[in-house]
């Protein structure tokens, strides 16, 4: 049943897409009436299309298309105004030239814009409604598409989620030329290249991949387009549309690929060997192959000492394996090892939890569902009031659950500690696997004690080993090990033994600096 479904729809969908390709490819004619009757057809009711007729020298008839809002409206009224003056002014070249009128019209009056001459609907269609202008011509096949985006967009402002205290304090925007012109000042060199495809049968949204030439691996960038050319959805609104469509691994927690809003960061992966994946209309820009360790990485270890930077890095690691295991090594103890304790601690932990109606793993397991509704009101409320609620909140509730005898003061140090322990990652996408993680390691740990939580740490260990990112090992260069690449995993070298890119990323060009011709010590 779900296969006759399945073949209904996409048979209606075939049909659609068939005639709509159809209607879209039909070219350009010579009749400035037949034309404009096509156009109709595609437009519709659309009242935000504009159409404008004018009469230029030699009472040759033109029609100017673009859509009110997407236009810089001063470039439209220059364009209106040069082409009525111009070509009155060179009445006799109109005339000499009114065979090939596009090509004198792109050449010698509009001669300070970006034109295109185009001769499908389609490509009409497709420009008009990204903000360009079309101008049609009675008496000529073909078309001039000339360049007038001028939409309202956000300002380069600071990071919201990858804040740093040292470093560039700018972020992407929901504008791709202004994300590609952001990345193209940090890395001026002609080998970063930047293709650009449309992806999306109604969105038609821009999707931009940049690489370094020379230094990535040729096959990840094709693999990149293959994958990006097999996506045939009617919308992409958000670059997690693009990175759920291409990523490795579907049923797993851990991300797969890596995203920021910071160009310093995408910078410096590029210079790595990544591809950057860059969407229209999201602030957030994708870098692939990712590796594990990359999610432990902030941009500020290099924007500080090295020793500074490693320390912190080994706090984060810390901070992944308190908030992935501490709950559930709170519950497997307080149930099946008790005498794992100290008699002082035990008999102190024993007498808070006398009264307490429910098991650890039930106290647990309120606490934690309780702190996560906090933090996601603290999300979703305005500013202002959002971090009031989830701290208050958190005071309020966790105070008068003890008063009440529900939950113990261990339980909420325990909690409250984990909770913490979670914000301090610097990819917020990591942060939501490990919060996920914890609460089937809590089950284990309820039902198997200690030897629940090795069984599920052995499972996650396995389960991360056999991840991989674009053919890379997810895990590397732990597993497979790679000495020269752990220079940037668990600590930070000096950037003077930061020489070579990682290996398991670029597989030519990996030297990035020269080690004969560092400053000599006096």
């Amino acid at each position: 049943m779900k296969k006759l479904i399945k073949t209904f729809f996409e048979k209606k969908l075939d049909k659609y897409l068939d005639e709509k390709k159809v209607e879209e490819s039909l070219i350009i004619e010579k009749s400035l009436k037949n034309n404009m009757q096509h156009l109709q057809k595609f437009i519709g009711s659309s009242d935000d299309i504009t159409v404008r007729k004018i009469i230029i020298a030699n009472d040759i008839n033109v029609t100017l298309i673009y859509t009110d809002g997407l236009v810089d409206s001063q470039r439209v009224r220059e364009i209106f105004d040069t082409l009525l003056i111009k070509t009155k002014e060179a009445n006799i070249e109109v005339k000499k030239h009114e065979k090939n009128i596009t090509s004198f019209i792109q050449e010698q009056v509009l001669t300070n814009d970006e034109i295109q001459i185009v001769q499908s609907f389609s490509d009409i269609l497709n420009a008009v409604l990204s903000g360009d202008t079309a101008i049609l011509i009675d008496g000529n096949d073909q078309a001039l598409l000339v360049e007038t985006k001028g939409w309202e967009k956000r300002a380069v402002s600071e990071p919201l989620s990858q804040t740093v205290v040292r470093g560039p304090q700018e972020a992407f925007t929901e504008t791709l030329r202004t994300n590609t012109a952001l990345i193209r000042r940090k890395i001026k060199d002609t080998s970063l290249k930047i293709e650009q495809k449309k992806i999306g049968r109604l969105t038609k949204t821009d999707v931009a991949i940049a690489y370094i030439d020379g230094i990535v691996d040729e096959s990840v960038v094709q693999e990149v387009k293959d994958r990006l050319s097999k996506i045939d959805v009617d919308a992409i609104l958000d670059s997690n549309y693009i990175e759920e469509y291409i990523q490795d691994e579907t049923y797993t927690p851990f991300p797969t690929i890596f995203n920021s809003e910071r160009p310093d960061t995408i910078s410096a992966g590029l210079l790595e060997g990544r591809v950057a994946i860059i969407v229209d209309g999201s602030p957030f820009v994708l870098l692939v192959p990712t590796i594990f360790t990359q999610f432990f990485q902030a941009a500020e270890d290099y924007y500080q000492r090295w020793d500074i930077a490693s320390l912190l890095r080994l706090l984060r690691f810390l901070a992944f394996f308190i908030t992935l295991f501490a709950p559930s090594l709170y519950i497997a103890v307080i149930t099946f090892h008790q005498e794992m304790l100290p008699t002082t601690l035990l008999i102190s932990l024993q007498s808070q939890r006398e009264g307490i109606p429910f098991p650890a793993f039930i106290e647990a397991i309120i606490m934690e569902i309780t702190f996560e509704i906090l933090r996601e009101a603290g999300i979703r409320m305005p500013r202002a009031v959002g971090s009031a609620i989830s701290i208050v909140g958190a005071l309020v509730i966790g105070e008068a659950a003890v008063q009440a005898g529900l939950i113990s003061p261990s339980m909420v140090i325990v909690v409250s500690i984990t909770a913490i322990s979670s914000f301090i990652f610097p990819a917020y996408n990591i942060a939501i696997s490990v919060r996920i993680l914890r609460f089937p390691m809590m089950a284990l740990a309820a039902s198997f004690g200690l030897i629940g939580i090795i069984m599920g740490t052995i499972f996650l260990v396995l389960h991360l080993c056999s991840i991989r990112s674009f053919g890379v090992p997810y895990m590397a260069p732990v597993g497979p090990s790679i000495k020269e690449d752990k220079k940037d995993t668990l600590i930070r070298f000096p950037l003077r033994g930061l020489f070579s890119r990682p290996s398991v990323i670029a597989n030519k060009n990996k030297i990035r600096e020269d080690v004969l011709r560092q400053p000599e010590k006096k």
